[in-house]
């Protein structure tokens, strides 16, 4: 009995170790399963973000490729400021090709600008000394000469003239004509050591704010060669100017409004362009305390046929008249009584003087007539005259002239002709 039941007891025993051996193997089974599965779940997961953060950067890329960020080419890198969008690219071009262009340019139309210096003579007891400097601009070389166009004011008055070259070598200039209504002047140098001529340009070509540079000699020679940097301001502007120092407007110039400083002495130097061209000379300023900036140069355009009539025949051909004039508010009191007017005409050119055998003495025209119309133009000044004379008339051109003489009205036929004849 006791046996039966230890071996009873025993087989409980192994049963009960049985059991536990499954229980735990059970166990073990679960957890390895937990480990494949967490095992699994990690690797879905990680595909997972994976994937997410591959399709994130892709859309960024597509992002950064529209808006031209990044480019795929040749020699590109990202970042790389060449490489920004094409609306910003083009201001940095510019100004790349500013400096690479304009050291050179300048450099070497700086060579054919010259000091001009006016020699004047104070009294018999002493040598020419200099009344004034200015610039000028050696245009053309030809035949063992060098040809020099500078302002009629810079060489105004002058007993010699000399021409300071770019390496300080001082020349006897000849002046070979002068225009003062175009404040033009050409002078001819011997051309041995001239080795460069400016280039002339075109000033129809240019466009408001277009970049330009003034070189010329301001205040003396002691600053020769200065270069100053502008723009083009305004084209085709007309200022009145007083050609005859009587304090009165005789003319209109054509001129082209730089901001590129323009100083005393820097009168006959030259405007050019980008391109190292020379599209203007440089003549005035407005010299006011409240004004900055506004400097005129004659067009190039409108001064190179001056030029070539001053280089070859010494003066421009214009139509000729014959009188000496002023305005009627002008006449001396003691000649007032020979100006007879009706009450209705406010205002005319009074003849001064006739010159013999000119058109206007062969058309009959007297010390104080009055005229007030050419061809049905209004004149009542001396700039009215000269527009309508050199802008509208020509040499052998008829007009008539209305006149009153002794108050009464009458009507003259003039032929124009060349003041040389």
């Amino acid at each position: 009995m006791n046996m039966e039941h230890h071996d009873h007891d025993q087989h409980d025993v192994q049963q009960e170790a049985m059991e536990q051996h499954d229980s735990q193997q059970e166990v073990i089974e679960q957890s390895e399963n937990q480990k494949q599965e967490h095992h699994k779940k990690g690797r879905f997961s990680g595909l997972l973000n994976g994937m997410f953060g591959g399709i994130i950067s892709a859309v960024v890329i597509i992002v950064l490729l529209a808006n031209n960020i990044i480019t795929i080419g040749d020699g590109d890198t990202v970042g790389n400021t060449s490489t920004t969008k094409s609306v910003d690219t083009t201001p940095i071009s510019t100004l790349i090709t500013e400096d690479d262009q304009n050291p050179a340019s300048i450099d070497e139309v700086s060579q054919a600008i010259v000091g001009v210096v006016n020699l004047q003579q104070q009294d018999i007891w002493t040598t020419s000394e200099a009344a004034g400097t200015g610039s000028g601009i050696i245009y053309k070389k030809e035949d063992g000469k060098a040809y020099v166009v500078t302002n009629n004011h810079v060489v105004a008055g002058a007993e010699e003239v000399e021409v300071n070259l770019d390496d300080d070598t001082r020349l006897t200039a000849k002046v070979l004509g002068t225009d003062e209504l175009t404040d033009l002047a050409v002078l001819e140098i011997d051309g041995t050591d001239i080795d460069v001529v400016a280039n002339l340009g075109v000033s129809a070509d240019l466009n408001v704010g277009e970049t330009v540079f003034a070189i010329g000699n301001p205040l003396g020679l002691e600053f020769a060669g200065s270069v100053t940097k502008g723009i083009i301001s305004g084209l085709d502007r007309s200022i009145e100017v007083d050609t005859n120092g009587d304090n009165q407007p005789d003319w209109v110039t054509e001129v082209i409004q730089t901001d590129a400083a323009i100083n005393p002495g820097n009168s006959g130097g030259a405007l050019i362009n980008m391109d190292g061209q020379v599209v203007g000379i440089n003549s005035m300023k407005i010299a006011q305390s409240q004004v900055e900036g506004i400097g005129f140069s004659i067009p190039m355009d409108a001064a190179l046929p001056i030029m070539e009539q001053l280089e070859t025949t010494g003066e421009v051909a214009r139509p000729f008249i014959g009188i000496t004039t002023a305005p009627v508010n002008q006449v001396p009191l003691q000649y007032q009584n020979q100006v007879v007017l009706p009450e209705d005409i406010e205002g005319g050119m009074v003849v001064a003087d006739v010159q013999a055998g000119s058109p206007a003495d062969q058309a009959g025209l007297k010390q104080f007539d009055v005229i007030t119309k050419i061809d049905e133009h209004e004149i009542t000044t001396l700039l009215d005259l000269r527009k309508y004379l050199y802008s509208e008339a020509s040499i052998n051109d008829k007009v008539d002239i209305e006149i009153y003489r002794n108050g009464k009205q009458e009507v003259l036929t003039i032929q124009l002709t060349d003041k040389s004849i």
